[in-house]
């Protein structure tokens, strides 16, 4: 026997094993791809049985989906029919509202120039010289963008008329101490704006609506201890205070010429002071209980706060919201509780120019809101308003005094 015959022997005694697994392995795999056969088989039912009913479903639903698209143009007809006639009858709403306006309120010549019935000495009531040639006024409120909403119910958002052209301020309610100051308007209108602000912190806080920034100055009223609706010696004080906004100092101060103030607008009561500014400078809306149903006007001096001019209006305090002053007229908006469509109804021309008859009374734009403040940019022709929360942009259709309405 040769040297390989150990060899054979050993692998002839393991062949038969091995044979025996590789069949319990073949038998393994036939059953387990048997089970997959089934299982496929049963998916196969099952989606063939799903595929049925949708489309049992769709053939359901369709008659329905065109019953359901029918309604819908029928509805959609019926909302452009009173759309339509909605849109008629604010026309003619429009119409006779221009046809039967209020009262114009503009201040005759007698009393501009401080004649009978005339309060004060010197200063008040006299015509007001013009220092610039700025012989425009409103002809009508021509458009309206709403900005944002931002802040409380009532508040204040302006640009400096005299300062750089895209810093946008926003003072957040009636009695705050920190002003946002944004870079451009763009920033502002950002769903984060806060987060691009910078803060302007100021030591004593505002009172009101009334504020004004001008110049690179704040210029705001301040209610000290015991002033206006706070009782005490000082019920009848009011200070205005001169914030410088790049070096965050008071610059000046001084209390208000005005004894028993009382708010100057019915429907905006926590404002005492209404500062504004035009093409002619710095000015001053405010009542006091000598007469408690009519504005007064004062012309105020932005460097020293001192009270240049002053004037007794015909503009009566009830039911007035806001106002602004444009080439030295004043013009006074109105509205109702609850708010319904705001108007111009009374102005009153310091400088005795604009005549009753030539006086416009402007209706806003559709929007049934309530103006917490009102700021005129004499150098957008634009008044940036507050109303409810929301930031609008009110653009101004102007016209010469002289012309006829």
């Amino acid at each position: 026997m040769g040297p390989a015959a150990p060899l054979l022997l050993f692998l002839l005694t393991w062949s038969g094993p091995l044979q025996g697994q590789q069949h319990h392995l073949v038998e393994y795999m036939e059953r387990r791809l048997a089970a997959l056969e089934e299982r496929l088989a049963q998916c196969q039912d099952q989606s063939s049985r799903h595929a049925a009913e949708l489309r049992d479903f769709k053939n359901k639903m369709l008659p329905l989906l065109e019953v359901a698209e029918k309604e819908r143009e029928a509805l959609r007809t019926e909302a452009d029919t009173i759309s339509g006639r909605v849109d008629r009858l604010e026309r003619e709403v429009d119409y006779l509202e221009t046809q039967n306006p209020a009262l114009p309120c503009v201040e005759t010549d007698e009393k501009v120039t401080g004649g009978p019935g005339a309060k004060g000495k010197g200063r008040r009531n006299e015509k007001y010289d013009m220092v610039t040639d700025c012989g425009y006024t409103i002809s009508q409120v021509r458009s309206m963008k709403i900005l944002k909403r931002f802040g409380g119910p009532a508040g204040l958002w302006t640009k400096d008329p005299l300062g750089p052209t895209e810093k946008i301020y926003v003072l957040d309610g009636t009695q705050n101490d920190t002003a946002f100051v944004f870079p451009r308007l763009r920033d502002f209108t950002l769903a984060m704006a806060a987060r691009k602000a910078s803060r302007v912190r100021v030591p004593f806080p505002w009172v009101g609506t009334g504020q004004l920034v001008y110049g690179g100055f704040l210029y705001y009223a301040r209610r000290p201890p015991g002033g206006p609706g706070g009782g005490g010696e000082l019920e009848n004080t009011l200070q205005l205070i001169k914030f410088h906004l790049a070096n965050k100092t008071v610059v000046d101060s001084s209390v208000f010429p005005a004894e028993r103030l009382i708010p100057p607008y019915g429907l905006t009561v926590d404002t005492y002071i209404d500062l504004a500014a035009d093409e002619e400078g710095l000015w001053a809306v405010y009542a006091t209980r000598e007469d408690d149903r009519h504005l007064c006007l004062a012309k105020l001096d932005p460097q020293t706060l001192d009270t240049e001019q002053q004037w007794d209006t015909p503009c009566p305090r009830e039911n007035a919201e806001a106002a602004f002053v444009i080439c030295g007229t004043l013009y006074v908006v109105y509205n109702t509780r609850p708010a319904s469509r705001a108007r111009i109804q009374c102005s009153f021309d310091a400088s005795g120019t604009l005549t009753p008859e030539r006086a416009a009374l402007s209706y806003f734009p559709r929007r049934y809101g309530a103006h917490a403040s009102l700021r005129y940019n004499p150098r957008e022709r634009q008044l940036y308003a507050w109303d409810d929360g929301y930031q609008i942009v009110y653009k101004l259709e102007m016209r010469k005094k002289e012309e006829e309405v």
